[in-house]
């Protein structure tokens, strides 16, 4: 372009560094570097903003200059100046010829306007650089700080997995069989925190993870606790926030056990995709819920459980009474 607008053969994207120049960019030189010592931009850094040379043969810096004397024999010169942010000048914006001439205002103010769109690539490019480093920077300390994270639910699930076993053999020891029943059931409940961690560690979950697989696996592992009853989960994946894991882990658990203590022999886990959340589905086969039953007004621990968790998550519980038998409760989460 600037070859274009001041009419020459030669232009130039030139950089001055210790001890030498070079070419960012060129047309009609063919080379990428030339001596310091017989570069006319050297001269062309102490003027202010702009140098031009009409005549090299007539001017006494460049009259001896092999450049000139020489090959490829320059006669004409106009160089703008590179200058970084700072007013550092680090090369030119310049225009070459073989014959004398000179430029019009227009052309001059053409090329330093030329020049400072040069700068600013440059400037962009630096800038674009430092933002990618920037980037692998906080790239590397997210991994780290994810590899703590991973850390600390190791070792939080590894203390939770040795109270519920603590706990189960605390009910096995008691001859009470309500309380070997409740410390049974505190045991689960420890038990599933602890895969919440677990889940988390064996899977690198940061940010979202998958609602089914996590209920799989979670019903997977209650089933030596709720034999003979068997349980199944159906469903789509559900993406969800790994801050809903834990009450979705924990509210699954109280459905799933409090079914198979009330004799179902089959339940089934549904999981869907809500537009801000997930929902929970949980039907059995067992011989359904009392005609006074009311959710809102049930005193055991694990309804409280749940009814707390729904409220923390702005969400809604329902249920529905089979025909003949059996239960469903639908949970929401947000």
């Amino acid at each position: 372009m600037a070859s274009e607008i001041c009419g020459t053969p030669i232009a130039v994207v030139n950089l001055i560094g210790e001890g030498r120049q070079f070419f960012k960019a060129e047309v009609g030189l063919g080379v990428r570097e030339t001596p310091l010592d017989t570069s006319f931009c050297g001269h062309a850094l102490l003027a202010e903003d702009f140098m031009m040379v009409p005549d090299a043969t007539k001017d006494a810096r460049f009259d001896c200059n092999p450049l000139v004397t020489g090959e490829p024999g320059l006669r004409f010169y106009a160089g703008a100046l590179l200058k970084t942010p700072e007013g550092l000048p680090i090369g030119t914006l310049c225009v070459l010829n073989v014959t004398p001439m000179t430029l019009s205002a227009q052309q001059q103010s053409a090329l330093q306007t030329l020049a400072r769109h040069v700068m600013a690539q440059l400037e962009l490019r630096l800038a674009n650089r430092q933002l990618a480093l920037r980037v692998a920077e906080v790239e590397a300390e997210r991994d780290r700080t994810a590899m703590l994270g991973r850390e600390i639910d190791h070792r939080v699930m590894n203390s939770l997995q040795f109270v519920s076993g603590l706990l189960v053999m605390q009910a096995k020891s008691t001859s009470d069989k309500e309380a070997a029943r409740q410390l049974e059931i505190a045991s689960s409940r420890v038990h599933t925190v602890a895969q919440v961690h677990r889940h988390f560690y064996v899977d690198d979950a940061v940010e979202t993870t998958s609602a089914r697989d996590y209920a799989e696996r979670l019903v997977a592992e209650l089933a030596a606790m709720i034999e003979p009853c068997t349980a199944i989960v159906t469903g789509d994946p559900a993406p969800i926030h790994t801050t809903l894991v834990m009450p979705l882990g924990l509210i699954a658990n109280e459905l799933v056990t409090n079914a198979a203590k009330h004799g179902a022999r089959r339940v089934e886990v549904r999981i869907a995709s809500q537009a801000k959340g997930v929902s929970l589905t949980v039907s059995d086969d067992g011989p359904g819920l009392p005609p006074n039953f009311d959710p809102e007004r049930q005193t055991g621990l694990g309804m409280k459980v749940i009814r707390s968790l729904v409220r923390q998550h702005r969400g809604s519980l329902e249920f529905a009474k089979g025909e003949t038998s059996g239960a469903t409760f639908k949970i929401t989460l947000q």
